[in-house]
């Protein structure tokens, strides 16, 4: 008698056939790339549009102008990509890799305040001048205009549109002060990243320890923690933000963390709602039972097993928070000392015409980032709920 053949049982971790139920789609592929793209734009900023050569000789000595200028911050933000990348290869399981990331970038950052002394004042204007024209050679950058170069040797007139400018390309135009806006709008890049995924990552933080402990407790725990919630979803973040604003300036620090302290909520229901469910399973009563202390079975044991729902409301989030400082940029409220999308969206109906190019591509960047990260989202959600993933012949 011919015995039935066994079901094929998958060696895959959990996060392993997430992830590739989630890559099955061409939406989520659309927004990753899209997410990537952004991120080199952030990373590689100096290095794509800049006014200063990339690599020049002159009389015979080789020197590379954008070095030097780096800021703290542009030297800190390519050593944290690097060792990003580094820590990626290592093989430690993810908590470990977060941590080797966060003090490889915590070193990165004081290393960078005590050895990067870039000079106090850049004028854009010496390099199209004889020190920097009559060279050997030159390397440019493809975008060869700095956000901050305001062309005022070249005569700019403010706002052009796209190729206005004879003898001068600006793919996208010019702004309001005739900065190129092709420049600042990859420069700009890295405000809606980082007010994306530090303010996220502020409210995560606070969500997974909140709800943690209400999940974990329940009881009188949960209902403290529970009204504490409420009030936090009551709080309306864009007229606190306008007060902060108000009172103490424009600030992108202050910005990521009024999101991040207002924004936790959400994921504190969801940690709450699977810890409810994890708390009486056997391998947590084991750890329990071993004497484990209560950072090791909430962070180590139970969050590992809860983490899935939380994906989804993280890429929400992060689109969220992006909207946010655009709403606040628009309104003329943003922050004052680098390119925004949402400040440079604002510059489109400042004057008494239309300026289309000031609308449409700062405009369609804050689409396509908030379009992308919800594509994210939507696949994370599909790729964990098994009843989507029976009815798409999943596997068992």
């Amino acid at each position: 008698m011919a015995s039935s053949p066994k079901p094929l049982i998958s060696r895959q971790s959990f996060s392993a056939r997430i992830w590739r139920r989630t890559l099955d789609g061409v939406g989520v592929k659309f927004g990753l790339a899209w997410v990537g793209v952004l991120v080199l734009f952030a990373v590689f900023a100096p290095f794509l549009a800049n006014s200063m050569p990339l690599l020049m000789s002159k009389n015979g000595e080789i020197s590379a102008p954008v070095l030097r200028y780096l800021s703290i911050e542009d030297a800190w933000i390519l050593v944290a990509f690097f060792i990003a990348l580094a820590v990626s290869r290592l093989p430690l399981a993810g908590g470990a890799k977060f941590l080797v990331f966060l003090s490889g970038t915590a070193v990165a950052a004081l290393v960078a305040n005590l050895t990067v002394q870039p000079p106090a004042l850049v004028i854009y204007d010496d390099f199209r001048g004889p020190e920097y024209v009559q060279v050997d050679w030159k390397i440019m950058p493809p975008i060869p205009y700095a956000p901050g170069d305001y062309l005022r040797d070249l005569g700019s007139k403010g706002l052009e549109a796209p190729f206005a400018s004879a003898g001068h390309t600006h793919w996208m135009g010019t702004e309001e002060n005739g900065a190129d806006v092709l420049s600042r709008m990859i420069h700009a890049s890295r405000i809606a990243l980082s007010i994306g995924f530090i303010a996220t990552g502020i409210a995560l933080a606070i969500g997974i320890v909140v709800g943690g402990l209400m999940g974990y407790f329940s009881g009188i725990v949960d209902m403290l923690g529970m009204r504490l919630v409420e009030i936090f979803e009551d709080i309306p973040t864009l007229f606190l933000l306008l007060t902060f604003v108000a009172f103490f300036g424009r600030s992108l620090y202050m910005m990521m963390v009024i999101i991040g302290v207002t924004g936790w909520s959400g994921y504190a229901r969801y940690v709450r709602t699977e810890f409810l469910k994890l708390r009486k399973q056997d391998y947590v009563q084991a750890a329990i039972a071993s004497g484990l202390p209560l950072h090791s079975i909430l962070f180590r044991h139970m969050l590992p097993n809860g983490v899935a729902p939380l994906l989804v409301a993280v890429s929400f989030g992060v689109a969220g928070a992006i909207l946010s400082e655009a709403t606040l940029s628009f309104l003329g409220l943003g922050v004052v000392d680098a390119p925004s999308w949402g400040a440079m969206l604002d510059q489109a109906v400042k004057s008494s015409t239309f300026n289309w190019w000031m609308a449409v591509f700062p405009g369609g960047a804050i689409f396509m980032t908030v379009f992308a990260y919800n594509l994210i989202g939507e696949a994370f959600r599909d790729a964990i709920d098994p009843k989507l993933s029976r009815r798409n012949g999943g596997e068992s």
